[in-house]
C-alpha cells in the first residue's frame, strides 16, 4: 500500500540516504574521532610506556633511598665512599698502588 502512493520512492531514497549518512558519520566518529578507537590504542600505548618508565624510576628511587638511609645511619658506607671516591686511607694504614703495564705478548715457543 505504501509503495503505491505517489512520491513514496523518493521519500524512501531520502530516508535511506539519511540513514546511510548517519551510519557513515558514526563510523567516522568511532574509528577516527577524538574519542575513537585509534586514539584509544594510542593512549594505551602511551600509558604502557609511561608505566615502564615509572617502574624504572621507582626502582632507582628505592636504591637512592636505601643509600641515603645507609649514609645517615652507618659510618661503613661513608668510609667506603671516602676510600673509593676520594682515595682516603686511615691513619696508620699503608697504601699500595699496583700499576699494570701493557707489555706486548711474549712469543710462544714451538
Amino acid at each position: 500500500m505504501l509503495a503505491s502512493q505517489p512520491g513514496c520512492g523518493i521519500a524512501m531514497k531520502i530516508v535511506i540516504g539519511l540513514l546511510l549518512a548517519v551510519l557513515l558519520y558514526l563510523q567516522y566518529s568511532v574509528w577516527l574521532g577524538n574519542h575513537g578507537v585509534i586514539k584509544l590504542w594510542q593512549l594505551q600505548k602511551t600509558i604502557a610506556s609511561q608505566e615502564l618508565e615509572n617502574k624504572a624510576l621507582r626502582e632507582r628511587n628505592q636504591i637512592l633511598h636505601a643509600e641515603v638511609v645507609d649514609l645517615k645511619q652507618g659510618t661503613d658506607a661513608l668510609e667506603e665512599r671516602a676510600r673509593s671516591e676520594l682515595g682516603m686511607i686511615k691513619q696508620g694504614e699503608t697504601f699500595y698502588q699496583v700499576i699494570k703495564q701493557n707489555f706486548p705478548p711474549e712469543p710462544v715457543a714451538r
